[in-house]
């Protein structure tokens, strides 16, 4: 297949970093995973007023400039209807500059969790992917990131919704890579997968780059550290009484996916959200072994093994390896893999914390989705970042 489009490749800025507008944004982990890859935030949409206070003020600790065009509180679909020609003026600007622009986001998942409301694309959630691609397909970004839980991409009556929200980016001129992402192959302390897709215009990429709407080699891989099947066949501990002293039984490359690991990492008992968790409310906590992740509620974290998915919400809590309390945020947000300097609002409800942390995409995931992603634009787009 020729270079389509190489004649009208738009000029490059000198050392222009890709510009990305996050829809979604939470409070800021998938785009800091992509900020501290070396791309400019520059325009911040997320509905929950908590969320998007937290997202500013998680920035300002880390001493980290506004986004150039500033937050949105509101709902995606404002920029599918009246302010579209606000957002679509935005992106042409930044094209003008020379410069690659993208979408990234995550819409919430529960439509099409298994352990959630499951409604799929009927439910409003689900309906929310389809306003994602619907803003993708009309503001025209180079490039775009959609990330959802394993029940969209793999469970047979969601995946059809998939593959036709592929479709309709295929007919808007991008060619598209999928891959169900594990968080421990990025050194995240935590069994989490995501699905993962990424697109970009046919029109910016080399000769040999797509087999027609399918980006024929993106290094999924590069980044990562660790195989999946390798972490979990390590011979971690089983359960263990309450506060017995243990040494770690997986092999010692393993560490760096421990629990233990990253509550010393964070220094998580003088974070400023150490104090920030729920109170038991029963006494039968006291009860659980350590590492006894097997019931539905009630998880009780070990030391020295990873976690299972930060997933705080629909009754699941998760115990402290070796106290008689709920987790922290602290302890939480260093599961999530986030470096120590980031902090929420102390004042903000211990519901919204823990949402917002297990909504968030890992750090260290989104971070190596985001070096991969630059790579792949490096090597094949005719205009390079």
């Amino acid at each position: 297949m020729g270079n389509q489009t190489a004649s009208a490749a738009r000029p490059v800025a000198a050392n222009g970093r890709p510009v990305i507008f996050s829809f979604f944004s939470g409070s800021g982990f998938l785009d800091l995973g992509f900020e501290r890859a070396g791309y400019d935030i520059a325009f911040v949409n997320e509905i929950s007023p908590s969320f998007l206070r937290a997202y500013k003020y998680s920035r300002s600790k880390l001493g980290l400039p506004a986004p150039a065009h500033g937050y949105y509180n509101l709902d995606i679909n404002e920029f599918l209807n009246g302010r579209k020609p606000e957002l679509t003026g935005l992106v042409d600007g930044v094209k003008a500059q020379g410069r690659l622009v993208g979408f990234i986001g995550g819409p919430p998942c529960p439509d099409f969790s298994v352990a959630g409301k499951n409604k799929g694309a009927d439910g409003r959630n689900g309906k929310l992917s389809l306003a994602y691609i619907n803003l993708i397909a009309e503001a025209s970004p180079d490039f775009f990131l959609f990330e959802n839980v394993k029940g969209l991409w793999s469970t047979a009556r969601h995946r059809e919704f998939f593959e036709e929200l592929k479709a309709k980016l295929h007919s808007s001129g991008y060619c598209t890579t999928e891959r169900l992402c594990n968080a421990l192959e990025f050194d995240v302390p935590q069994d989490r997968e995501r699905a993962i897709m990424f697109g970009v215009k046919k029109e910016l990429l080399d000769d040999g780059a797509f087999s027609r709407d399918e980006i024929s080699a993106f290094p999924w891989e590069r980044f990562m550290t660790r195989d999946v099947g390798e972490v979990k066949a390590s011979p971690w501990n089983g359960t263990n009484a309450l506060g017995e002293d243990v040494a770690q039984t997986a092999d010692e490359s393993m560490t760096p996916l421990t629990v233990q690991y990253w509550f010393d990492k964070n220094d998580v008992e003088h974070h400023p959200n150490a104090q920030n968790h729920f109170a038991p409310r029963s006494p039968k906590i006291k009860t659980v072994r350590e590492g006894d992740v097997s019931r539905k509620s009630c998880k009780r974290l070990h030391r020295y093994r990873y976690s299972p998915t930060a997933a705080y919400g629909n009754n699941e809590v998760h115990l402290h390896p070796c106290k008689e309390r709920r987790i922290s945020a602290a302890e939480a947000m260093a599961i999530q893999s986030l470096p120590k300097e980031f902090e929420l609002p102390s004042d903000m409800t211990l519901s919204d914390m823990f949402k917002t942390i297990g909504n968030g995409v890992p750090f260290l995931l989104s971070n190596g989705i985001a070096k991969t992603i630059d790579a792949f634009l490096k090597e094949n787009a005719v205009c390079g970042s």
